[in-house]
Formats: structure tokens, sequence, C-alpha cells
């Protein structure tokens, strides 16, 4: 069943994001259907570009990591090989060294066209197929297209199934829940903005190839709790160690990353986008692998706004709960 509901709720949640988009352009005296088609591309557009930053970062590193890597091996001779020899243990570095270069160099070389190709796969697919993704990839964009173009008639035909005594809690709960994934949504654009031409002057100063492309891509990253950051700090690290080795510069990845925490954490977050959704960081990372689990990639990214709405339902439910005769007695 999740491959059936992952394009489905995948789509709900781009048509969510991209409506005010296409709300702007309706007021703007386009036809419905130009709106949503513009909206589309805009989205289609900033997905692209996530995934071309991320494939720049691969090209990036690769070649680097097979020019260093003989670099690697006589560092690690020189600081390991007098410890090994207090031990009476010897090694044939060069043969090691020879050995590993040609090893490592191949295997990147047969391999990195595949790296990039399962890149793809992972982000654009949520079956285990090329065909899957493709109709994946269709259903997705057919399904959100009539989702915005016919967004308001959708939830009638919704309203109008929900019985009269029902409808105006669920319209109550609906209205919260919408205001805080709104919230959420634009605050997150904001802190994303920002992040980004942070991450990419710091990295830059401390002149990190590729600084832009590593700083949007870090920035972008905050979407997913604890799991981005980490994964934008140790490409940053990695590409720092791999240009200049050991040495000042991975001290200012280490302080701009931690700047960035601050600014992020303490300053933007609360003030932006509040206290994300309300959810505590355990409740966090069981929602990341729990619908990673359920829609793979996507789920990741769909983790947070889908608790969001749960979380109203939860404290909803709560509260009826608590206030019933049986809870009461």
């Amino acid at each position: 069943m999740a491959e059936i509901f992952t394009p489905f709720l995948t789509a709900f949640i781009l048509a969510y994001a991209l409506r005010p988009v296409c709300l702007w352009l309706a007021r703007h005296h386009l036809p419905r259907a130009a709106a949503a088609g513009i909206a589309m591309i805009i989205g289609l557009g900033v997905v692209f570009s996530i995934l071309s930053l991320f494939i720049a970062l691969l090209k990036t590193e690769i070649p680097l990591i097979k020019a260093q890597l003989p670099d690697w091996i006589q560092n690690t001779q020189a600081w390991l090989g007098p410890k090994l020899s207090e031990f009476h243990i010897n090694f044939d570095w060069n043969t090691l060294k020879a050995g590993a270069t040609q090893k490592i160099t191949e295997h990147l070389n047969d391999n990195s066209d595949a790296l990039m190709s399962s890149t793809f796969e992972t982000v654009l697919m949520s079956g285990s197929s090329v065909i899957a993704g493709f109709v994946n990839a269709i259903l997705i964009l057919f399904v959100m297209f009539y989702l915005l173009l016919d967004w308001n008639h959708f939830f009638k035909l919704v309203r109008s199934i929900v019985p009269l005594r029902a409808q105006e809690t669920i319209h109550h709960l609906a209205m919260h829940a919408d205001g805080l994934l709104s919230q959420y949504l634009r605050g997150m654009l904001i802190v994303i903005s920002i992040m980004s031409i942070f991450y990419s002057a710091g990295l830059s100063i401390i002149g990190i190839k590729g600084s832009v492309a590593l700083g949007v891509f870090t920035a972008l990253m905050i979407v997913i709790p604890y799991i981005g950051i980490a994964l934008g700090f140790t490409l940053a690290v990695l590409a720092a160690l791999l240009q200049f080795g050991p040495g000042a510069e991975i001290i200012g990845v280490l302080v701009l990353f931690g700047l960035g925490q601050m600014l992020e954490g303490f300053f933007l977050t609360p003030r932006l986008v509040g206290e994300r959704i309300g959810l505590h960081p355990v409740a966090v990372l069981f929602a990341l692998l729990l619908f990673g689990k359920l829609f793979g990639f996507f789920g990741v990214l769909l983790a947070l706004p889908t608790s969001a709405v749960g979380l109203v339902l939860i404290q909803y439910g709560w509260s009826r709960y608590i206030q019933s005769p049986w809870y009461q007695k």
C-alpha cells in the first residue's frame, strides 16, 4: 500500500506548497489551468536545481578523493609508521599505496556514473525499477496538476461527505492544520534563504571549492532535522580535508557550522518557524524513520508536514478524551 499512497501523498504536499504561487498567478488574470501549469514548472525547476546541486557536489568530491588519496596514505605512513615500529610491526607502504590507489581509482572510475544514476533513482523513484519511477513521476505530475486546478472543488466534495454535525469540528481542525503548515513552510523558505547565503559566504571565505553549491545544499537539508545538517557538515569537512588536509580550514568549517547552528536554532527558527511543529526530538526521529521506511526518500521529506497534521488530530483527540465523562469518572 505504501507504493500506492506515496505518489498521491507527494502530489498533495507539492500541490499544497505550490498553491500560493498558483493563486498569485490566478490573481494576475491568468487562466486557472495556465496558472497551475506555471506553478508546476516552477516547482519542478526547484526540484531539479536541488538535484543538480547534489550532483555538482559529487563531481567535485570524487576527483578530489582520487587526487588526494596518495597524500593521505603518505601522511598516514608518517604518523602511524613510527608507532607501529615500536611494536615491531612493519608494512610495505609503497605496495599498499600503489595497490590502494589503483583499486580505489578503478572503483571510482567504474562506479561514478552508477553513483550519479543511483542518486537520481533514490530521489526520483519510490519503487525499485526505472519503469516504476517513471510511472510514479507521471502520476505525481498528473495528480498535482488537477489538485492545483480543482483544489476548492476537491475540498468542497470532501466537506459534503462529512456529516453535518461534524463539519464545524472538521473545519476547525483543517484550519488549525493549515495555519501550522503555512507557518512552517513560509518560515522554512526564509530560513533556507538566509542560511544559504550564510553557509555559501562562509565557505567561500574559507576557500572551499564549490562553496555556493555546498552552502545551498546544506541549507536545503535543514528540512530534514538532524540528518540534514549532519550530512552538510560531513561534506564540508570532507571538502576541506580533500583540498587543504588537516589544518586551519577544518577549524574554520567547525566554527562556521557552530555559528550556523546557533543562528538557525536560537534565532531564525524560533522567530520565523516557531518551535517547528511542536514535536519532541525523539518524536521527530521516530517520524523520520517511520515515514522513511513506509515511503522511501520522499517519506523523509514529508515526515514533518504530515506529522504536523497528525499532531493536530492527536491534540484534539486528547482534549476530547480528558473532557469525556468516562475519563472524569
